[in-house]
């Protein structure tokens, strides 16, 4: 089956009722049809090819939607833009895909041979042939190209299929959210571009309306919330802890059904709030590009799994290997790996690190962690990210999951850096409220850690830089405070 296929069945189904909604703006599902009819075809006369890489870098918007699924409809393969990122990374991912063209946001200096800017996709979706764009391609050929968060160097291109969209579909309906259909409104608040528009596809299979909100705003997204009756939404566990500071909550008429999150760790005393608030609704999606938001899921029944990302979705197989990919039995710490039919089928044009994340049929994630005997499975954290300090390993999640612990702490990043006595002595940079009592923070890590898992020392920044995909980028947090230091050394010399 093709995503164009879905899409001129919801229009058969559903008809004139609302899809999309952004402001005053409603489009219906035959509308959306039409529309990814008119810029698809129009895309194939200006003579792009199938199978051909087509950037999208535009923001949460109707037109953001109508280009991903046009690109589709036409065969073309779509790269991944996040409008969060740089013009470099936008450039660099242009290149590494070998595109041939973008479609964007008005961004200047897109070195690819056809260029689409606002004006010119307005005039392509207005004019373009509203009949059938129907471009059959082999469910095993590249769908789209996600990149990597590049948190350990420069993103790989994630090759993912037709198939394996399909297999992502269908895991979010058996698993995540299930009992979606008509009736219900998704808001999205995170970046479509990023875990939001993983929704969409599921919304309109079943008919739901999808709201748009173009930038998120806590307290806008509790007034739209309310106004607008949407019951399901994803959010980053960031976005949670504003929504939790704003003064309007405990008045505001909102019920939700589900609320999905995902990105990144969330800090149990921030879930506990969460819950507090707006019942057991809470999803988690743990998944990473080469398995796009599913490889585990909790489910809001299981909330008593104090810091498990749930169980494996039904139609992925995990588990935990050691150094030399031997499975461990529960309880044991190493290699958090997995297989399925949601899997990339490899990075583009990088063959040796498709050999490195692919072995002995696993895809090996990255990520440390261990499973219960019940089957939950727990991160700890990036293989890469642990430190060492004075002999012990010294996991950054965990030490980051207490500094949030802390009232007013929204963000925390904790990193090794070099030192004589230690090798490696734990500090924490952290973002939240303004003048934090560092101190009574340092108290309160004292309190909650092993000796050798206490920061050193800990910092309050106004924010933690992060990915496109919203993941703190712990690398950059590390540089920066080695780059400080060794400009204040040479200073005092």
């Amino acid at each position: 089956m093709q995503i164009g296929t879905l899409i001129r069945r919801a229009a058969l189904y559903y008809g004139d009722s609302a899809c999309l909604v952004q402001g005053d703006r409603t489009v219906s599902f035959a509308e959306f049809d039409r529309l990814t009819n008119r810029l698809g075809n129009a895309l194939l006369a200006m003579g792009l090819v199938p199978g051909e890489r087509v950037g999208v870098l535009l923001p949460n918007s109707i037109e953001c939607l109508v280009a991903y699924y046009a690109v589709a409809k036409a065969g073309l393969v779509r790269v991944g833009l996040n409008t969060r990122e740089t013009l470099d990374n936008h450039r660099y991912k242009l290149d590494d895909s070998a595109a041939r063209a973008a479609i964007h946001n008005d961004i200047d200096d897109l070195d690819v041979e056809i260029v689409i800017g606002n004006d010119a996709l307005t005039r392509m979706i207005a004019e373009g042939d509203p009949l059938s764009c129907a471009q059959d391609r082999e469910l095993s050929a590249p769908y789209r190209i996600g990149y990597t968060g590049g948190t350990t160097g420069r993103p790989k291109g994630v090759t993912l299929t037709t198939r394996g969209e399909l297999a992502e579909l269908s895991a979010f309906l058996v698993d995540l959210v299930p009992d979606m259909g008509v009736g219900d409104t998704f808001l999205h608040a995170a970046p479509i571009a990023h875990a939001s528009g993983a929704f969409f596809l599921p919304a309109l299979v079943r008919g739901v309306r999808s709201l748009i909100m173009e930038k998120f705003d806590a307290a806008e997204f509790l007034r739209l919330a309310e106004r607008e009756h949407a019951n399901m939404t994803f959010l980053v566990p960031t976005m949670l802890a504003l929504i939790l500071e704003i003064p309007g909550l405990a008045t505001a008429k909102v019920d939700f059904r589900t609320i999905a999150y995902g990105a990144s760790p969330i800090a149990p005393s921030i879930l506990a709030r969460s819950e507090a608030r707006f019942g057991k609704v809470f999803a988690q999606s743990y998944g990473q590009a080469e398995s796009p938001m599913v490889i585990t899921c909790l489910k809001p029944e299981h909330h008593d799994r104090i810091g498990s990302c749930g169980r494996p979705f039904t139609t992925v197989e995990c588990g935990i290997v050691d150094d030399e990919d031997r499975l461990l039995p529960p309880g044991e710490i190493g290699e958090i790996v997995c297989r399925g039919p949601q899997l990339m089928a490899y990075y583009w044009n990088n063959p040796e690190a498709t050999e490195k994340v692919f072995r002995n049929g696993w895809l090996h994630t990255g990520d440390v962690g261990k499973m219960d005997e019940d089957g939950f499975y727990y991160i700890l954290d990036r293989k890469n990210d642990m430190l060492i300090s004075g002999g012990y390993n010294v996991y950054p999640r965990e030490v980051e999951e207490v500094l949030m612990g802390y009232d007013g702490v929204l963000e925390a990043a904790v990193v090794g850096l070099p030192d004589e006595k230690w090798g490696e002595r734990v500090h924490g940079v952290v973002a939240g409220k303004p003048g934090l009592d560092i101190d009574a923070l340092l108290a309160h890590a004292r309190a909650g850690l092993a000796n050798y898992k206490r920061p050193k020392a800990i910092e309050q920044w106004p924010e933690l830089p992060k990915s496109g995909a919203n993941k703190i980028l712990r690398r950059e947090v590390r540089d920066r405070i080695i780059a400080r230091e060794r400009e204040d050394e040479a200073h005092s010399t």
